[in-house]
């Protein structure tokens, strides 16, 4: 059957082989491009910011301990947070990265979870898996995985350790109580960096626990903690989740 059907395709003046698998997305995508002509996401070795906010808070990373970014969805906190986690790694000036996400449901109950300790966490953090992924390749995030070298924990296990010489992020920061992002903060140590992220307008905890908004307040004082505030204008996603935002 198969050499009949290369027979027939050989009778095809039309048919011409292909020596390359070429992208199905080639180029630069937008949203609104009905040509399908700049659809490739590439992926490149140093991240770049794509408003003034994401290169204030890039720069403020590289020049500070500890970073707060507040802002709604799609305005790239975790994914630049990661991304420069991932470049001090490479770059020698930390020795781990620690990634702690609260194990906290969007409004659902999903109730009890089949597997061990890691399997019951992969929902809650397959935010930073993906991230990963994308900045290492699947290959080298298994290995770095198993080595300890980037570690990934709920808040609930963060306390009483001190981070040295880590690159720490906190994800999803508006799902931490008052006490435990103090908890979270006080666990810096020497030669560390320590980035949180978060929308104080998603949390899914109950109206008036969220401590983000608080704490981001507070520290803003301080001239050595800067607070990023990123807006809908810093959004990368589809242009209609700026949209959306103004409304809902």
């Amino acid at each position: 059957m198969a050499k009949r059907s290369m027979r027939s395709k050989s009778r095809d003046s039309s048919y011409v082989p292909q020596e390359n698998v070429h992208p199905l997305f080639p180029g630069r995508w937008s949203p609104h491009d009905p040509d399908g002509q700049f659809r490739d996401r590439k992926y490149v070795k140093n991240v770049r910011a794509m408003s003034p906010a994401q290169q204030q808070f890039m720069d403020a990373i590289d020049s500070q301990s500890v970073v707060l970014a507040l802002g709604p969805a799609g305005t790239g906190k975790t994914y630049l947070a990661i991304a420069k986690a991932v470049e001090a790694l490479e770059g020698g000036k930390v020795q781990r990265i620690v990634l702690s996400r609260p194990a906290v449901e969007a409004g659902e109950t999903l109730g009890f979870l089949p597997g061990d300790f890691q399997e019951k966490l992969a929902p809650y953090l397959r935010p930073l898996y993906d991230a990963l992924t994308e900045r290492l390749g699947t290959k080298r995030l298994k290995a770095m995985l198993a080595d300890g070298i980037i570690e990934i924990a709920p808040v609930a296990y963060m306390r009483g350790r001190t981070l040295s010489e880590c690159f720490v992020v906190i994800d999803e920061a508006q799902n931490c109580t008052y006490t435990q992002i103090k908890m979270l903060l006080t666990r810096l140590g020497w030669r560390s960096t320590m980035v949180l992220t978060g929308d104080p307008d998603q949390t899914d905890l109950l109206p008036g626990l969220s401590g983000l908004a608080d704490i981001a307040g507070r520290l803003e004082k301080l001239d050595d903690v800067p607070v990023i505030r990123l807006a809908e204008g810093d959004i990368v996603r589809h242009p209609l989740v700026a949209s959306m935002l103004t409304v809902l």
